[in-house]
């Protein structure tokens, strides 16, 4: 049996790949590298360029791979650009998603792992956000995401198909080992534009409001190493594959650092002390966004083990230095 991952050759995705593969899966990676590079497609996995709302193409990989599970990284993903062109959005990443579970239900798949975004919640409160809390995004990228969550409710309902939806908080950092990391040039995650203006590739790095209700004016996150989310996965794919049901879970730390904090982290790091311009508020940005984790560590006994800022910000840098040596 195989894994077919989407978009396994971006950020997540990649990483994803490598674990996979470490732990002894075959492993199928559908990418249209609009993106994502072929470059950080692990060697051992089955490359296939093509795009994920290619329904004939996914039956017939479900079928050739004998795939047993669908982890669903595919989709846009910068909330600004979704606020100016709402329509790309809904049709990469809710039109598209919409195909692929007609795919995994026509080819048999009863195991599916989403990434969503905890951008669906509604509220804005410095409170951790739980899983319970009413929805209501504010950006058609969140609004694309929630869809999609509802489509799988609904298909779990219709035709048996089991997902677990992980609502990501703010994913950062590089793989330990160098293997992979983000490189794509129009990247908006704050850690990888502190290393690169750090690293002077950028002239500086912007901070998008410092009017926001937080201890020092900046927006509050949480932010996941991509390694401890990646471990995620792994468990909803053991946790889906023993039988259990459909579930929405976050993946977060449930505690936050401010885009201020990101900073000082980054010079602590770096020994650089980063170029910065002060500028307005992004629209779709709420002020906080920590997630409330208890539900993903009892159901799937999730452990994160790089649960350190300075952390985080090493590795991202490191790998920035490399694609900087290249």
């Amino acid at each position: 049996m195989s894994v077919l991952v989407t978009g396994g050759a971006g950020y997540i995705g990649s990483h994803m790949t490598y674990a996979l593969l470490e732990r002894g899966e075959d492993v199928v990676v559908l990418d249209n590298l609009s993106t994502g590079s072929r470059s950080l497609v692990a060697e051992k996995a089955a490359f296939v360029e093509g795009d994920v709302g290619d329904r004939d193409l996914v039956v017939r990989l479900i079928d050739e791979h004998r795939v047993d599970a669908v982890i669903h990284f595919a989709g846009s993903i910068v909330v600004p650009d979704s606020v100016s062109d709402p329509l790309t959005y809904y049709a990469n990443n809710t039109v598209n998603s919409r195909s692929l579970i007609e795919a995994t239900v026509q080819g048999g798949v009863g195991n599916f792992i989403f990434s969503s975004t905890a951008t669906v919640y509604a509220g804005q409160s410095a409170e951790p956000l739980i899983e319970t809390m009413q929805t209501g995004p504010m950006s058609p990228y969140g609004r694309s995401k929630l869809m999609t969550e509802w489509m799988l409710e609904d298909a779990a309902r219709a035709h048996g198909l089991r997902s677990v939806v992980l609502r990501y908080f703010n994913v950062a950092g590089a793989d330990p080992k160098g293997r992979t990391g983000q490189i794509s040039p129009r990247a908006t995650h704050l850690i990888k534009r502190a290393s690169q203006a750090a690293l002077g590739r950028i002239p500086h790095l912007d901070i998008f409001g410092t009017d926001y209700p937080t201890a020092d004016g900046t927006g509050v996150r949480d932010y996941i190493h991509v390694s401890d989310l990646v471990s995620a996965h792994a468990l909803a794919l053991n946790y889906l594959r023993a039988g259990g049901e459909s579930t929405v879970m976050n993946c977060g730390y449930g505690h936050g650092a401010s885009v201020r904090e990101v900073i000082a982290a980054t010079e602590r790091v770096t020994g650089h002390v980063l170029p910065v311009r002060e500028g307005p508020r992004r629209a779709g940005d709420p002020p906080w966004l920590i997630a409330e984790s208890s539900r993903i560590r009892a159901l799937l006994g999730w452990q994160p083990e790089h649960d350190d800022l300075e952390e985080i910000v090493r590795t991202a840098w490191q790998w920035e230095s490399r694609l900087n040596a290249s």
